[in-house]
């Protein structure tokens, strides 16, 4: 994915609450027995152009962070944004990171969405996990799957006008990284690929519409 001019604004006015997720991803991982030690390394899996750094390196500057990205632009930009001090920079996918039991944490907010389900989505979880020491934990955001519901289409109205209401007014191509060629799942296989890939059931800690986010953790 390339950065497009304005990208942090373009999702804040996308996505309802996504200008405080950062700091409460950092937050929840920040309090987590592994992370909470001084020094923990962390992982930002998808680090797009730095917001969840922004606050990493805002609440806990002790961390030694990991910033790993498969697009050139967006770590460009991300670089752009905070300099090299405390993080470590990698052009690469987190499977290919081949990371093990190395990070206390790790943050992955709109990245499994992206990927298809077709092995692809349970290979990057297992990444994951196995990038983790036992008991550490990970904050997964993604868009989820809509539920079968009878409002469902008032919800899909609500986002819209969410959207017309926060003054977006992005080009279409600006939008089409964000918004097509995207791959939800619902909660039922969320589930099973999480257990799979060696997490414990997902913890609930953010909604937003149809966008959702999960506290996870490494099974020892």
């Amino acid at each position: 994915m390339s950065a497009p001019l304005g990208y942090d604004l373009i999702v804040q006015q996308l996505i309802p609450g996504y200008a405080s997720l950062a700091r409460l991803a950092v937050a929840l991982l920040a309090a987590s027995p592994l992370a909470s030690r001084t020094g923990a390394g962390v992982l930002v899996a998808g680090c797009g152009t730095g917001a969840e750094l922004v606050e990493a390196r805002a609440q806990r500057p002790d961390w030694q962070l990991t910033a790993i990205d498969p697009s050139a632009e967006m770590l460009a930009a991300a670089q752009k944004r905070l300099g090299s001090e405390g993080i470590q920079w990698r052009q690469t996918t987190v499977e290919e990171l081949q990371a093990d039991a190395c990070f206390a944490g790790a943050l992955s907010v709109l990245v499994l969405q992206s990927l298809p389900d077709d092995g692809t989505k349970l290979a990057f979880l297992t990444a994951l996990a196995r990038s983790l020491e036992p008991g550490g934990q990970l904050v997964l955001v993604d868009l989820m799957a809509p539920e079968r519901s009878p409002l469902q289409n008032q919800v899909d109205a609500a986002w819209l006008g969410f959207q017309r209401a926060s003054g977006l007014e992005a080009e279409p191509r600006d939008l089409e990284p964000l918004t097509q060629g995207l791959h939800p799942i619902g909660e039922a296989r969320l589930n099973a690929l999480v257990n799979a890939a060696g997490f414990s059931d997902p913890a609930r800690i953010f909604q937003a519409l149809s966008y959702e986010g999960f506290l996870l953790q490494r099974r020892p």
